[in-house]
């Protein structure tokens, strides 16, 4: 299937999905892939569908929508840039007056036909894991021919190119890029591409390697904190897109969509209370059935929404 939803999207709000690579066809085999290991990675671009297949599957899906499609969205089962035929499958979807984006793993981004053809999307999301080459190795596991300084100067002149919205996702792993080194690493690169939003991510389905674990609620308070000390728009993305960015108005519904997103100081949370009428039982409750999670950071007090571990993956 090519065209598919539109679905709830954490980033997106409804998003139209286009799945413009075959399943796995990938420069990356990341150990938290959810669709499984890459079984050959390559970084050889080609066309895999005809642009115009593509545009006639998304107007057919527009046509059966039903809801308001905020984006048109490139999130194949594989890494959309492989795509050689992306940059004119964008062009032609922009006629359909929705916003276009592109997830991508930057991976490409090196190669200048590459950032041209992404340079007419709405919306550009690159995901930086680590800024450690070795790491990078062990999480994304790349094609061999990839560098990953060549990768990181690549985003560094889409960056400076691009007009449109860049966003950026980093996937942390437990005891893999959640100490305090690596996320100053991540932050600070970062901070010379000037992302409209930081997302951190951990595992929240099946990865490919069921030793890919998302960090603790600490480790991810603190990643929250020392990313906000560098960078000016930070997010946690570690909900499913049913339980982020929902206020049905009751203020546990509230407490948690805000906490699955930025952990919240205790005097914060006391502040929404005593505006709700509501005491702190309410966090007590939270805490005890294991919704909520208290945490130190620099000698403060902050309440993270708890992560829910993803299932296991079936022995192999």
């Amino acid at each position: 299937m090519i065209a598919f939803g539109p679905v709830p999207s954490r980033r997106l709000g409804m998003s139209l999905g286009v799945n413009n690579i075959p399943p796995k066809i990938c420069t990356y085999s990341c150990i938290y892939c959810q669709l499984g290991r890459t079984l050959k990675t390559s970084v050889k671009r080609r066309g895999f569908y005809p642009p115009d297949r593509i545009l006639d599957e998304v107007k057919r899906k527009v046509s059966e929508a039903g809801v308001k499609i905020d984006y048109i969205t490139f999130v194949p089962d594989g890494e959309p840039t492989l795509d050689v035929n992306i940059g004119e499958e964008i062009d032609l979807l922009r006629a359909l007056g929705f916003r276009i984006a592109v997830l991508s793993n930057a991976s490409l981004l090196w190669d200048p036909d590459v950032r041209e053809d992404l340079m007419n999307a709405d919306l550009v999301s690159v995901k930086i894991d680590t800024t450690d080459e070795g790491i990078w190795k062990r999480i994304n596991r790349p094609h061999q021919s990839l560098k990953l300084a060549q990768l990181l100067e690549g985003v560094r002149d889409f960056a400076a190119g691009y007009s449109g919205d860049l966003i950026t996702e980093s996937m942390l792993i437990r005891d893999l890029n959640d100490d305090d080194g690596s996320l100053r690493g991540i932050a600070e690169f970062l901070s010379e591409v000037d992302p409209e939003k930081a997302y951190i991510s951990a595992p929240i389905r099946p990865p490919a390697e069921s030793w890919a674990l998302p960090p603790a609620e600490e480790r991810l308070n603190a990643a929250y904190q020392i990313m906000s000390e560098i960078l000016d728009r930070v997010e946690l993305l570690v909900s499913h897109e049913e339980g982020a960015f929902v206020s049905a108005g009751d203020v546990r519904s509230d407490i948690l969509s805000i906490t699955a997103v930025h952990p919240m100081r205790e005097m914060a949370l006391r502040s929404i209370l005593d505006r709700r009428g509501e005491d702190w039982t309410l966090v007590e409750r939270l805490l005890e059935c294991g919704d909520l999670m208290e945490t130190l950071y620099s000698g403060e007090r902050f309440y993270i929404r708890r992560l829910k571990s993803p299932e296991r993956l079936p022995s192999q």
